[in-house]
């Protein structure tokens, strides 16, 4: 996801930043490992969150900044149980996170929340009624706590023909353009950020070949995670309309 917030916000998975100013807003980027820096350079800072930081400040400058919360494998509603006990490689689901590093934060203003794709790999085969219904308790949620909110729902980027041995089947691809039809049309967010049509390749199905090969060790890719060109055409399929710091108001 990605999130507005104020002076005093927190992340607890990839950046703080902070400030003294009232009117800062800071996009927040959450779940998945396409938030998080897979495929892109390592440490380059050039996933998606951090092309969209970069428009953002050119245009803004220091009235807004971006917060990353991505966790590579994270879902929306798996896992059931999450513990010290009972670890899972993903992290606690968006759902159960969301109190501790979402709404413990003061001034949210904008969210922008790509996450599904694995809730519906083998580590998950969740449906998509469940993803649909998790996605709904989370931006009900938040938006009681932050009244004025944004929430900006990201489409799923294909994993068709994923080399990764929990992704890329078709019944995966069916569920992530269904859930991607939730997104876009549903009803539930402020606004979309298509990245699906931003990566895809639509005589294959799956992402465009330009964006496949690894960025970070070399390689042909996974078909799964894009390459820092692939985060550069996500980053800037962004609105930034959408996430336009509000004036604040003098009393």
């Amino acid at each position: 996801m990605t999130q507005a917030l104020s002076p005093n916000a927190s992340d607890f998975f990839n950046s703080l930043l902070s400030g003294s100013l009232s009117s800062w807003h800071e996009p927040w980027a959450m779940p998945t490992d396409r938030t998080a820096d897979r495929g892109a350079g390592s440490c380059a800072d050039d996933r998606w969150p951090d092309v969209l930081a970069r428009r953002l400040h050119a245009v803004y400058r220091n009235k807004i900044a971006v917060v990353n919360a991505g966790i590579g494998g994270n879902q929306v509603v798996g896992p059931a149980e999450y513990s010290p006990q009972k670890l899972f490689p993903g992290g606690p689901s968006a759902k159960d996170r969301l109190d501790r590093d979402v709404l413990s934060l003061s001034g949210i203003a904008a969210l922008v929340w790509l996450e599904g794709i694995n809730d519906f790999s083998k580590n998950g085969n969740a449906p998509v009624e469940a993803v649909e219904a998790g996605m709904k308790d989370v931006v009900g949620r938040t938006r009681a706590k932050f009244a004025d909110v944004r929430i900006i729902g990201a489409t799923l980027t294909s994993a068709l023909g994923s080399t990764n041995a929990n992704h890329g089947s078709p019944e995966e691809d069916a569920k992530r353009k269904a859930l991607n039809e939730f997104i876009r049309n549903g009803g539930l967010f402020d606004g979309v950020a298509d990245f699906d049509a931003a990566t895809l390749d639509p005589q294959t199905g799956g992402m465009r070949a330009e964006f496949v090969p690894e960025s970070t060790t070399g390689g042909p890719g996974g078909k799964i995670h894009p390459n820092r060109v692939g985060y550069l055409a996500m980053g800037s399929a962004i609105d930034l309309n959408l996430l336009a710091p509000i004036p604040a108001t003098r009393r």
